[in-house]
């Protein structure tokens, strides 16, 4: 039968094990210096360890392999004296969810918008002399659509990207523009990164995966005005171009200062 199931590059791999851990069904394991897979039938597909891997050595691939056997987990559990993971509780979101990092708050979800609440007044300053604070209400209320946002966790076959408009964000941003909800992220699927601190080279190759199978209708990158951000934008069209998918793509700037100073289409 064909179904989805982890690769591994090997000539990507550097063998540090981050990604063990997150495989729940036991089916990964080091030798040699490389992370390989024990057998096709422990493998589930779902890809909890994607995000663990800082070299992007893992991905899931369709190919030709038997069918995940939970007995054949069981077995492997047993060969450890660790008892079995708890079945896995149904995900309220689109069908085949594609969990791309270990950690519970990873697997990906759909999240409804939260408005503000009506006729809000704005939130008072506290006095010195004040001794309880006034509740904190969001002024905006969240336009966030998807967890999570990270594009180290997001997974390149999540189903909110699919057909969606996308928005590639420096993590600075939302820091600075004080907007971002309203103006950037409303009716988008965010990824979050930072050019400075991450590498690049994984995220254009992340990109291009991403678009490629999620064929977005638009793509929007949001990045500060510092040189050293300008990366984020450059491996997003390079990776768009790799991917040999078409859609519109922007590019805006955000200044130290809190405001747009360029917004352009590429």
């Amino acid at each position: 039968m064909f179904r989805e199931i982890v690769e591994i590059d090997e000539a990507k791999c550097d063998g540090c094990g981050k990604c063990i851990p997150s495989c729940a069904e036991g089916a990964l394991y080091l030798e040699g210096g490389k992370v390989k897979l024990k057998a096709d039938v422990l493998c589930d597909g779902l890809g909890a360890c994607l995000g663990e891997c800082p070299r992007g050595a893992l991905q899931v691939t369709r190919r030709e392999a038997p069918a995940f056997d939970e007995a054949a987990v069981d077995a492997e559990h047993a060969k450890k004296a660790v008892p079995p993971p708890p079945a896995r509780a149904p995900l309220t979101i689109a069908p085949n969810p594609s969990p791309s990092g270990g950690c519970p708050g990873s697997r990906p979800r759909s999240l409804a918008p939260v408005p503000p609440p009506p006729d809000q007044a704005r939130r008072p300053r506290l006095s010195v002399v004040s001794e309880v604070p006034p509740p904190l209400v969001p002024q905006g209320g969240s336009r966030l659509g998807q967890w999570p946002v990270q594009l180290h966790l997001v997974s390149p076959v999540a189903p909110y990207l699919r057909g969606a408009d996308l928005l590639l964000a420096a993590d600075c941003v939302p820091f600075a523009y004080a907007r971002f909800h309203e103006e950037f992220l409303d009716g988008r699927r965010v990824l979050v990164g930072c050019p400075k601190l991450d590498d690049l080279a994984a995220y254009a190759e992340k990109l291009t995966e991403i678009f490629r199978r999620a064929a977005p209708r638009s793509v929007l990158v949001v990045k500060m005005e510092v040189p050293c951000c300008n990366g984020i934008a450059a491996a997003a069209r390079q990776a768009l171009t790799a991917s040999g998918h078409a859609a519109p793509f922007e590019v805006a700037t955000v200044g130290i200062a809190g405001d747009v100073v360029d917004r352009r289409t590429l």
